[in-house]
């Protein structure tokens, strides 16, 4: 009987107990002691290539450099294998002035000026394509420069050089009035007209284009004047051409005026 009313008292308060816990909130989960999963896991970059560093463009390999302010056709008149070149700018087709520099080409930099700019005098009436003679102009080209001559004695050039005294004695005046004396001390045969190989007085029936298309046409020493058809330096500048003119880098004057070079 008494086990009845304990059994009969303990039933409410169980059922309590009951419900104390049936609302409780469940204990949370213990933390996860593994590595927390994401649902787009960072991706591993690969290693980069040395050839294409991350950021930077593939450049091109640089082009030789070539002699500034020449157009492609005059490019194209420069033979292959010159490795020298005294380049004639004239001021413009009508002037008797112009300025020279000297190129010598790298072969794997290309073209590089090594002197000048040099103040220079050309013919009295300027410039022409197609040169005649007794026009007073001088001929726009690229032609090789072979031999070399004048009335002092050989500074040292490697270019054959022809000593003529009387030969090359100059006299009379200029289209200035200034005296002559002394321009052919020195000179350089531009071969325009000519046969290489000789001295530059060497005149005779063999001017491919025949005795009216002009020749005789040089570098030589400045009288502070237009020329016939020439082209005149310094004193000095003359001597320091014939010490660097090498006939194994096979050199070449390209000389007119600056828009005909450009073309």
């Amino acid at each position: 009987m008494l086990s009845t009313v304990l059994t009969r008292a303990a039933t409410p308060l169980l059922a309590a107990g009951l419900l104390v816990v049936g609302c409780a909130k469940p204990a949370p989960s213990p933390p996860h002691s593994g590595p927390a999963h994401t649902q787009n896991p960072p991706t591993t970059a690969g290693p980069q290539s040395p050839r294409f560093p991350q950021g930077k463009a593939l450049r091109e390999p640089a082009l030789p450099a070539e002699i500034p302010r020449l157009g492609p056709r005059t490019r194209d008149r420069v033979p292959d294998g010159t490795n020298q070149a005294v380049v004639v700018t004239g001021e413009d087709r009508d002037s008797s002035r112009s300025t020279a520099v000297l190129y010598e080409r790298d072969p794997v930099k290309g073209w590089k000026a090594v002197s000048g700019p040099w103040p220079a005098h050309n013919a009295l009436n300027g410039w022409t394509d197609e040169h005649w003679a007794g026009d007073r102009r001088s001929p726009i080209g690229v032609f090789g420069l072979t031999d070399a001559g004048g009335r002092l004695p050989d500074p040292g050039t490697k270019i054959p050089y022809h000593q003529e005294e009387d030969l090359f004695a100059a006299g009379g005046t200029g289209f200035l009035g200034e005296s002559l004396e002394g321009s052919f001390d020195y000179v350089v045969a531009i071969n325009y007209n000519r046969r290489p190989g000789a001295s530059p007085l060497y005149d005779d029936d063999s001017r491919p284009m025949g005795w009216d298309r002009g020749g005789g046409v040089w570098f030589h020493v400045d009288h502070e004047g237009p020329t016939q058809a020439c082209v005149s330096l310094t004193r000095g500048r003359m001597r320091q051409l014939l010490l660097w003119l090498d006939p194994d880098e096979r050199p070449v004057v390209v000389m007119g005026d600056a828009a005909a070079l450009a073309r």
